[in-house]
């Protein structure tokens, strides 16, 4: 294996390692969430506010975090890494309190929301240099070590063991995938000082080096329709079968797994077939996801309403993950951390809204409207895909063949050699 193609390993191992530890710390987290609540002796009102600080420090965090991989490079993305490590451990060490826990929690949102754009930007430029379909493969092992941590986190309370266990665990991982990305990666991206050197090579598209923000937040929009759809389910999903099927705790409690697991499942198995498909999976997905909300909303039996969301939670895999390659693919190296910034900030309001969208429904009409209402999005997305995509200019037949061109040539700020470029796999 030559120079370029070992790099080129180690920087795609990073990305998986990367949502490797932000997969077990979302596990780790959900499932300790009663025994925090326990710890910090705090009633369901106050756990839901506390909750809220989580979007209020990641938000924030998300777009200074964009600007600073683009100015200070992929060591930014490590810290950030090893930062929500920490600040899991830490609050489960020192939230014994109402004021406690929030704090932790706003620190959590923080450091969630700087690690999210960070390990996208590592994915976006491991599939650049690859072609390969990284950023929905690294989706999908960010699922899979939801479900793992979740249930070894079960597990770790099952048989009396302290609340912060799993969460030095996964500062442990942190601290690992810190370590490789720092190992495997330059620490600092192309920057525009460097593209506008004298002797630089010219760029080989006709895109315009000026990062462009109408078009990401066209793409930002479908992201979030997408993931209000997902967290619906997620957040909703073990209510539903409670609720309106009368599944016990226990029985309920496994839906957000096969929710997680089904995801995991279908961002690998779509992994080959994503270049060159982009449309029709996003449109497709929508419907499929639609129609998984639907079979929810009409179920009889526990059964069938699993059965829905397994059809939802394939629907909905690829959609994020798609649209976020289309921007990778299709900015600048030098504004790929501010372009990954802002998607993925528009997208995550879709995701905080998702469940306070149900619950609204569900107040006027019930659960099963509220069902209903999901499935709607999931139409509103597969209608809006093409020709918001189409506007935004990020799926564009020709933004793909430039695309190509740089990859195959060897030229541009996406190239890699044509040797490596004929792999095609990593």
């Amino acid at each position: 294996m030559d120079s370029h193609a070992q790099s080129l390993h180690k920087l795609v191992v990073a990305a998986y390692l990367a949502a490797a530890s932000f997969g077990s710390f979302w596990g780790a987290w959900g499932a300790s969430i009663p025994r925090i609540r326990l710890q910090a002796g705090v009633d369901d009102g106050q756990m839901g506010f506390a909750l809220l600080c989580v979007g209020a420090g990641a938000l924030p965090a998300m777009l200074v975090t964009g600007r600073a991989l683009d100015k200070w490079g992929l060591r930014f993305a490590a810290a950030a890494i090893i930062a929500l490590g920490v600040a899991g451990l830490g609050v489960a060490l020192t939230a014994h309190d109402f004021i406690a826990l929030c704090a932790g929690l706003a620190v959590v949102g923080l450091a969630s929301g700087a690690t999210d754009v960070a390990m996208n930007s590592i994915a976006g430029r491991a599939e650049q240099a690859s072609g390969v379909a990284i950023i929905l493969r690294s989706g999908g092992v960010f699922s899979s070590f939801v479900v793992l941590a979740s249930i070894a986190t079960g597990a770790s309370s099952w048989v009396g063991a302290p609340v912060a266990t799993p969460f030095v665990v996964v500062a442990v991982f942190s601290l690992a995938a810190c370590v490789n990305l720092l190992r495997s990666l330059p620490a600092q991206p192309i920057t525009e000082a460097e593209r506008e050197a004298p002797g630089a090579p010219a760029p080989a598209s006709d895109r315009s080096r000026r990062l462009r923000w109408t078009p990401l937040l066209l793409v930002g929009t479908l992201g979030a329709l997408a993931f209000a759809s997902e967290n619906a389910h997620q957040s909703w999903g073990a209510v539903f079968l409670e609720d309106q099927l009368s599944a016990g705790p226990g029985f309920s409690a496994v839906a957000p797994a096969v929710f997680a697991g089904v995801v995991a499942v279908t961002r690998f198995s779509l992994g080959r077939i994503q270049r060159g498909n982009e449309k029709l999976m996003l449109v497709l997905g929508s419907v499929t996801a639609a129609a998984g909300a639907l079979i929810i909303a009409g179920s009889a039996t526990v059964l069938i309403a699993v059965l829905g969301l397994i059809v939802a939670a394939a629907g909905t895999a690829a959609l994020y993950p798609t649209m976020l390659s289309l921007v990778s693919r299709g900015v600048d190296e030098a504004y790929r951390g501010r372009a990954t910034a802002i998607v993925t900030t528009v997208s995550y309001i879709g995701f905080l809204l998702g469940p306070v969208y149900v619950g609204l429904w569900s107040q006027l009409t019930g659960l099963r409207g509220a069902m209903l209402a999901v499935a709607a999005l999931g139409v509103i997305l597969s209608l809006l895909s093409v020709p918001l995509l189409h506007l935004s200019g990020y799926g564009s037949r020709r933004a793909h063949r430039v695309m190509v061109r740089d990859v195959a040539t060897g030229v541009g700020p996406t190239a890699t050699p044509p040797a490596e470029a004929r792999r095609r796999s990593v």
